[in-house]
């Protein structure tokens, strides 16, 4: 058994060790490909990711909470809506990133912009975003061989769970129900929201994977009860570059549940690698999704 698991671990690093940076048009390295039927891509507005005058905005703040499975104080980035009022309650979007990045990456695609522009148009609820580190270690840096951490990207539902979200809870005016919970991500951080979202329907309603890493799991391991994800998955959707060899994982998951009946969108954004052009457009449309 021992042996079995080592030649999973090689396998698996080196899928991961083939990732090209963003940007770049190839992903993870040739994979693939799975006929499904793609869900119409519409075009985001010009400007939709552009500062705006006139509007009201919201705010970025750095936090810092005690993870209980790590054992250190770690950091989130959070998102709050324009006029934040503690005596309302809100719902909340976990928002994680890529193997590359920390809690500040998604910030190159501009949360903030995307959404006070969403609320000031009222296509997306006022929501607090959380974009958290996904890398669940001591040494939680990006730094040095990102590569080699991809195994305490496997371990964050542990602090997600145990240790985030109740301080969310306890910090912020937030609802804490499913229904106004959601989580997604970019790459590493699209397959951790496959995997962590779809096994914990109970926490979360919505799901949504932008260019999904091979971190993401098998559909038979995501889905192991189609009945019930039919029943409590509220949103399941996804995102990925034309151009982009990672459309293998979500286009396998797609087939599924086509196969199964399981509603689920993919969006096959067009001439586009791994990089924040999908991201933010897989932003831009979840949000007005979910809550």
């Amino acid at each position: 058994m021992k042996k079995i698991l080592l030649t999973i671990a090689a396998l698996t690093c080196g899928l991961f060790i083939a990732q090209a940076q963003p940007g770049m048009g190839g992903g993870f390295g040739q994979m693939p490909q799975i006929n499904v039927t793609f869900d119409p891509y519409v075009e985001a507005p010009a400007g939709f990711d552009a500062e705006r005058p006139g509007i009201a905005h919201g705010t970025l703040e750095s936090v810092e909470y005690k993870s209980e499975s790590v054992g250190t104080i770690r950091k989130a980035t959070v998102y709050l809506p324009p006029k934040y009022d503690a005596s309302k309650k809100y719902p909340v979007l976990y928002l994680l990133h890529g193997i590359g990045g920390d809690e500040r990456e998604w910030l190159d695609g501009v949360p903030n912009i995307i959404l006070d522009n969403l609320i000031a148009e009222g296509k997306a609820k006022d929501m607090i975003i959380v974009m958290p580190n996904g890398r669940a270690q001591v040494n939680d840096s990006k730094e040095g061989n990102v590569m080699a951490t991809f195994p305490a990207f496997a371990q964050f539902d542990k602090d997600l769970l145990g240790s985030l979200i109740p301080f969310i809870e306890s910090k912020y005016s937030v609802y804490t129900d499913k229904m106004h919970r959601a989580i997604a991500g970019l790459s590493m951080g699209g397959g951790q929201s496959l995997n962590f979202g779809l096994a914990n329907m109970d926490v979360f309603a919505y799901v949504g994977g932008f260019s999904s890493a091979p971190n993401t799991n098998m559909p038979e391991v995501l889905i192991p009860d189609v009945e019930k994800t039919k029943a409590q998955n509220s949103l399941l959707w996804m995102v990925c570059g034309s151009e982009d060899n990672l459309m293998y994982n979500s286009s396998r998951l797609k087939a599924f549940c086509d196969e199964h009946g399981i509603p689920c969108t993919l969006i096959n954004y067009p001439g586009e690698g791994h990089n924040f052009v999908v991201w933010k457009y897989g932003l831009y449309k979840f949000a007005q999704l979910i809550f």
